[in-house]
């Protein structure tokens, strides 16, 4: 069932690309917004659906905001920044499109790291127009944020890390996946956003790590999944990941490893993908390499790997699939492309005690 908040996604030659991800994101699943359009002139008059999964869905992508508001049965609630460019700035361009929107009457819902309400032509057009501006990666005020205490290890359910090997690999998209299919078979199931695409998409429980001070990043995730199990009492929480434990440019991982110290963790990989994301200097770890890096650095195990089909046929995504699990003697699977129920036996395999939950609703 759609939110009644309706929103237009920017997403200006981007869409369907890799700092395209939040719209993208948006566009897959969202708990929050109903959107209504995608703004990309580069792919404008096509079905964000079958751009993305080739499954049509009804949100047209459109040249620019006024194309997509001529479209709409309304003025949308918001205008949601959806990309998330190396930067993480706005261009002088999108300074404008912003105010625009703004002054049409649209909330602006920003993932970037520049925050809008901390900019006084932004605050003083969303004062006059009566919007919001939200700002997703804005932290808390520092004497508010919390140091990691240990209490993680009294939340007594199962909790599952999806990681990678790189930045912008699906991870999210996996966890989402993940959520949905425990739900479908009867778990309570809880994902925790540490990102901005998951915050936007209405994750209930999540902090954007990468804003947060370095001292504070573990007990700030710790204390939201402590926070979710007290007031949800969740069978299975999972815990989306960020960057890549082994990528130089992220730390985010490490931090969600020390504060979350999963029982479990499930790798995202993309074998077609031979550089890292935005380092074309960079190769590609090999799966092993970052499993044996993961259960090294944390007190955790592998229980599977899920592949990215990006530049790869369904055929190849069969061969990678019985390679990886010949090599790694872990299950494998896509996510998006094979049956959830795959990566349900994955994790009920690993956790017989939800396994057995699962039997028990079933009769």
């Amino acid at each position: 069932m759609f939110s009644a908040l309706t929103a237009v996604v920017y997403c200006e030659g981007n869409f369907g690309a890799i700092d395209g991800k939040t719209a993208n994101g948006l566009v897959r699943h969202s708990e929050k917004y109903r959107i209504v359009a995608v703004i990309d002139s580069q792919n404008a008059g096509r079905d964000a659906g079958m751009l993305l999964d080739n499954r049509p869905n009804g949100i047209p992508v459109c040249r620019d905001l006024a194309t997509a508001l001529a479209l709409a049965d309304a003025l949308p609630d918001y205008f949601i920044y959806g990309m998330a460019p190396a930067s993480g700035m706005l261009s002088n361009n999108e300074r404008g499109l912003i105010l625009a929107a703004i002054k049409l009457g649209m909330s602006i819902v920003n993932g970037l790291h520049e925050f809008l309400s901390e900019d006084a032509e932004f605050l003083a057009a969303s004062i006059a127009a009566n919007v919001e501006l939200i700002d997703i990666r804005k932290p808390r005020s520092k004497n508010e944020l919390r140091l990691f205490s240990g209490r993680i290890h009294e939340v007594g359910c199962p909790r599952i890390a999806i990681l990678g090997t790189d930045c912008a690999i699906g991870k999210r998209t996996t966890a989402t996946v993940l959520v949905r299919a425990l739900k479908d078979a009867g778990l309570n199931a809880l994902m925790i956003g540490t990102g901005q695409t998951g915050l936007i998409q209405g994750a209930r429980y999540g902090v954007a790590m990468d804003a947060v001070p370095s001292q504070f990043c573990a007990g700030e995730l710790e204390a939201i999944i402590v926070e979710a199990f007290e007031s949800e009492q969740p069978d299975v929480i999972v815990i989306e990941g960020q960057g890549a434990l082994s990528h130089p440019a992220f730390s985010t991982s490490s931090f969600i490893l020390r504060g979350s110290c999963p029982h479990a963790v499930i790798l995202q990989h993309a074998p077609g993908r031979d550089r890292r994301c935005d380092f074309p200097h960079m190769s590609m770890p090999a799966p092993a390499s970052e499993i044996n890096l993961i259960q090294t650095f944390s007190e955790t195990r592998v229980i599977g790997l899920t592949i990215n089909h990006e530049h790869m046929s369904d055929a190849e995504v069969d061969t990678a699939i019985r390679r990886y699990e010949s090599e790694l003697r872990i299950p494998s699977t896509d996510a998006l492309s094979r049956s959830p129920a795959r990566l349900l036996d994955m994790v009920l395999a690993a956790f017989p005690e939800l396994e057995f939950k699962v039997l028990a609703e079933a009769v």
